[in-house]
């Protein structure tokens, strides 16, 4: 098990020295856990992507208390991986993040309910106690749900907003008619517990028209201005990017290496297998380079929050593709 993780595997630095004796520091805050999620990152470190482009990568791991954004403002990382929602409220709070890639191309959030719930479609959602993750993870629910008209103050005519915890007991206790789940996580963790697919309907963001951007690399727009700093993050990303394409390519071996660098032990191979082949499916079509319209679909969504929007107006400068332009082509 891998405690320490800096991009410089001892291979690699053995047939690489002069590259190893000259490596530029880039630390990364993952949104999470050490998982499948994230694996482009631990394929780059393992495999020697990041030693390949001088570059020593330490990988720190999130998780219910660490939001990202935070990390970078307090100096605590260079680089984080977010979801725009979140980027985009907190550049509107003064935090001033730029998106520099975009490895992923759809996003995996669902609402999963109980099929005798009652619920048959998104005009059923008002009256029900709906569970969401908040702590950033609030903010595409919230403009879901303005884009549908329904209250989520607990008014008459709205829903109850359940404060979920980063599981899906709300559901299996019967406490939620529905909950948040990611397509490759806690819909899974449902599965596990017993239920049926048939015992349940989903609804997916994607499938709603109502998706925006997750996973993207954030850096401090200040950051920008520095050339040594841009052409870290060109490597970095550069680097990244080959580590996401090797992982499409070998999910399996890929859920190995993500297990290797987690040291909770938390992680099954089991899970982390089928984590990664659908994480594969949200990757798949991304060459690293943020998409324009996916941009303005997640601004116009966040923006169609009615009296109440995630965001009050259009962000300027809240992405870039100098980084992409000079490490993709």
């Amino acid at each position: 098990m891998k405690k320490l993780l800096i991009g410089t595997a001892m291979g690699a630095m053995a047939l690489m020295p002069l590259a190893a004796a000259a490596q530029d520091d880039v630390t990364l805050q993952l949104k999470w856990v050490t998982q499948a999620q994230f694996a482009g990152y631990y394929v780059a470190l393992e495999n020697g992507y990041y030693a390949e482009e001088g570059l020593n990568v330490t990988v720190n791991a999130g998780g219910p208390d660490i939001a990202p954004a935070q990390v970078i403002a307090s100096g605590g990382a260079d680089v984080i991986v977010d979801w725009m929602p979140s980027a985009l409220a907190a550049r509107e709070r003064g935090v001033p993040l730029v998106n520099i890639a975009q490895p992923f191309k759809s996003s995996g959030m669902m609402l999963t309910c109980m099929a005798d719930s009652g619920i048959t479609g998104p005009e059923d959602f008002a009256g029900n106690t709906l569970g969401v993750w908040f702590y950033g993870n609030e903010y595409p629910f919230l403009s879901w749900m303005a884009s549908l008209g329904i209250a989520t103050d607990g008014s008459e005519g709205g829903v109850d907003v359940l404060k979920q915890g980063f599981n899906v007991d709300p559901l299996l206790q019967g406490q939620a008619a529905c909950i948040s789940t990611m397509t490759y996580n806690e819909y899974w963790q449902v599965i596990d517990a017993g239920i049926t697919p048939e015992q349940l309907i989903t609804f997916k963001y994607e499938d709603q028209g109502v998706a925006t951007l997750e996973d993207g690399l954030y850096v401090m727009e200040e950051n920008l201005s520095d050339p040594a700093f841009v052409d870290r993050m060109v490597r970095f990303v550069r680097a990244s990017m080959k580590g996401w394409k090797w992982a499409e390519e070998n999910p399996e071996a890929a859920a190995m290496i993500v297990l290797e660098y987690d040291d909770t032990g938390a992680q099954t191979e089991e899970h982390q297998v089928r984590m990664m082949g659908e994480i594969a499916k949200l990757t798949a079509g991304s060459n690293g380079a943020l998409d324009e319209a996916d941009y303005a679909r997640t601004v116009a969504t966040l923006l169609g929050g009615g009296s109440d929007p995630v965001i009050s107006a259009e962000p300027t400068g809240a992405w870039t593709h100098v980084v992409t332009d000079a490490a993709l082509n």
